[in-house]
């Protein structure tokens, strides 16, 4: 009996021996695959606001949506995980409101196409001390949509009376909401930009960029709240985009080409505008610029193309059409100005003989003007504007005391089907 206990004793023994190695090795082999998904990244739906599907909350990386808690770090890390996933990434802004100071957002990215969708509200921080330059800047990217029916907010009320750019030539810029740098393939759809310390959208050297369907919002004596501003870009369309602000709706500045706008309401604000050209030197051409199927209300103008007098290098801004366009109390509905100089702090030194406007085709403008200038077509003497065509041109100044008219410098008119009062001759 006692020998059969002893054997028992020593088989229970090594069973508890055998089955402790055997805890052991299946420990050893989590603690491997623990490591290997360490390295590998963070698992889906983890502690970092991962998903498996590549898309990333910020919500679920720690922001708060009560519009006074910094949130710029989790909207960072929330690009820091898109861009460098591969195959379709998203980042999701939730409904609510999320505060934040200066957003980067640069690449080249690995993901083959980055969506932010913004359903909530992105305040911009007050603290101008935060800023070395934009609030979103997104820089060398493809294949970017921005889209939903959230707002960018750029707060800008708070800080309108530390601009100081009309007093002062060399003034310091403001934030600018939301830029676009050498990015290619990008749409931004259905959001709102609103209340923008500067410019609102600035596109700069970018080829193929969509804006459908968006909002642009500010008081119209916002100082300089461009609602579009771009440069150096080509392939720029613009498309139902509703825009009032407090300068010009949509600037198209030097270097841009085939630029295609339509159904675009303007106003208040300053118009749609191709320039200023020729305050900086070296400046590209602009050409192919295409405005159709517009309706201006209460802006002070119309379809500008505006140089300065004193342009630092030639340059010619060529192929511009502007067809089927509506005006409803506009100051000056049509104006070609070569002695452009805003706020008189520019340096004159006479006509701008350095900046070349030709062919330029007005089709089918009516409607009424605040101001008896319905056609302001300003060129220089040394060189007058060449191939300006105005066809089916009707708009009247609402006016009691002044007729409608026409003022033409130094251009060279083609006129058919023309009201008499905007007849310009030759």
């Amino acid at each position: 009996m006692a020998l059969l206990s002893d054997v028992a004793i020593r088989v229970f023994f090594l069973l508890l021996v055998v089955s402790a190695a055997h805890a052991k090795g299946k420990e050893k082999k989590e603690e491997k695959k623990d490591d290997k998904e360490s390295a590998d990244g963070p698992s889906a739906d983890g502690p970092s606001g991962s998903a498996s599907d590549g898309t990333y909350d910020i919500s679920k990386l720690g922001a708060k949506d009560d519009g006074k808690t910094d949130c710029t770090k989790e909207v960072e890390e929330a690009w820091a995980s898109a861009c460098g996933g591969t195959g379709k990434q998203t980042i999701v802004i939730p409904k609510g409101d999320f505060l934040t100071g200066p957003i980067n957002m640069t690449g080249p990215c690995k993901a083959d196409e980055i969506t932010i969708n913004l359903e909530g509200n992105l305040l911009s921080s007050n603290d101008l001390a935060k800023y070395k330059a934009n609030w979103i800047e997104i820089m060398r990217v493809k294949k970017l949509t921005i889209t939903g029916k959230g707002t960018l907010d750029g707060q800008g009320k708070a800080v309108w009376g530390e601009n100081s750019c009309a007093k002062n030539y060399n003034c310091k810029i403001l934030p600018n909401s939301l830029v676009l740098d050498f990015c290619d393939d990008a749409l931004i759809e259905g959001i709102t930009i609103l209340n923008s310390k500067f410019f609102h959208l600035n596109i700069y050297e970018c080829h193929g960029v969509t804006v459908k369907d968006v909002h642009v919002t500010a008081p119209g004596d916002s100082p300089n709240t461009d609602g579009i501003h771009m440069g150096d870009s080509s392939k720029v369309t613009i498309i139902d985009t509703k825009i009032a602000v407090g300068d010009d709706c949509i600037s198209i500045g030097p270097g841009s080409t085939d630029v295609n706008i339509s159904g675009v309401t303007c106003g208040p604000g300053h118009g749609i505008s191709v320039g200023s050209l020729g305050r900086y030197k070296d400046e590209k051409d602009v050409t192919g610029i295409h405005v159709k199927d517009c309706v201006f209300k209460g802006s002070s103008n119309g379809v500008r193309i505006k140089s300065y007098e004193d342009a630092k290098s030639p340059l010619t801004a060529s192929k511009l059409s502007y067809e089927n366009i509506e005006m409803d109390d506009v100051g000056y509905p049509i104006i070609i100005d070569q002695k452009y100089c805003p706020n008189k702090i520019c340096t004159s030194k006479g006509d701008s003989a350095r900046v070349t406007v030709k062919d330029v085709s007005f089709k089918n403008i009516t409607g009424t003007c605040n101001l008896p200038e319905a056609v302001s077509l300003l060129c220089s003497d040394k060189k007058p504007c060449e191939g300006v065509s105005m066809t089916d041109i009707k708009i009247e100044y609402t006016g009691k005391n002044n007729k409608t008219m026409a003022v033409c410098t130094n251009a060279k008119v083609t006129s058919k089907g023309v009201d008499k009062a905007n007849t310009c001759s030759s």
